[in-house]
């Protein structure tokens, strides 16, 4: 097994901060620095920042309903409040799979699964998305249209076909529900600013069929033996 998978298997990070981690000498195997690339076995012995990581691993499985002012990530720089200030005491060392902006709510997974959070996040799964998005003012239908069949967020960068519908609006403002299969930084409110609209609140709302239904903002709670078994059948 890859050094770096075995990391986000213990929960320790998602690979990509695996590698940093390995990256900075944080690592050994065996006594020795690890490299990127390593594979490693049972029988070796593994250590972050001088604690042995034990080769037996509990895979533990959380949805959360995120609010806003709260960041994706271990632990922040700034100080801010993480994701993980939000999971029931108890809880194992677990990491938010993918990333839902400062100001944007809704369903995020927490596990410390680095299969089933690469086959969430990898773009070649396409998986759906669904938001609520509201936006100030009105859409005219050419504006819809645009954002159902791609719209250049920044140079040479198009984004793909999505479904996006109406579900109430006034002359103040407009809901929609938008399902996408992408996951590029900040793409909803990229997409609308790109039509000339600017969203004031969004909600994931849904992954794949797994939905928030009886889970309140800033609640967690685990999976379902049923629900992990959707999932890893996506």
């Amino acid at each position: 097994m890859r050094i770096n998978k075995f990391l986000a298997e213990q929960g320790v990070a998602s690979r990509r901060k695996a590698d940093e981690l390995i990256a900075e000498g944080r690592v050994t195997v065996n006594g020795k620095t690890a490299k990127a690339g390593d594979d490693i076995s049972p029988s070796d012995v593994v250590m972050l920042d001088g604690s042995v990581l034990s080769h037996k691993v509990k895979y533990e499985y959380y949805i959360l309903n995120k609010p806003k002012g709260y960041v994706c990530t271990v632990k922040d720089d700034k100080g801010r409040k993480t994701v993980l200030d939000l999971l029931p005491a108890g809880a194992g060392r677990v990491f938010p799979v993918g990333r839902l902006d400062y100001a944007t709510e809704g369903l995020l997974i927490l596990t410390n699964d680095g299969g089933l959070a690469y086959r969430l996040t990898a773009p070649q799964s396409e998986i759906p998305k669904t938001y609520l998005v509201r936006v100030e003012g009105t859409l005219p239908l050419a504006a819809l249209n645009r954002l159902r069949t791609g719209v250049e967020i920044e140079k040479g960068v198009m984004t793909g076909k999505c479904k996006v519908t109406v579900i109430e609006t006034d002359k103040t403002y407009t809901k929609l529900h938008v399902t996408l299969t992408e996951g590029k930084n900040r793409e909803i409110r990229r997409m609308f600013e790109a039509v000339g609209s600017h969203v004031d609140f969004l909600k994931r709302i849904k992954l794949g069929e797994l939905t928030l239904t009886g889970l309140d903002r800033g609640a967690c709670r685990k999976l379902t033996p049923e629900e992990v078994f959707y999932l890893q059948n996506l």
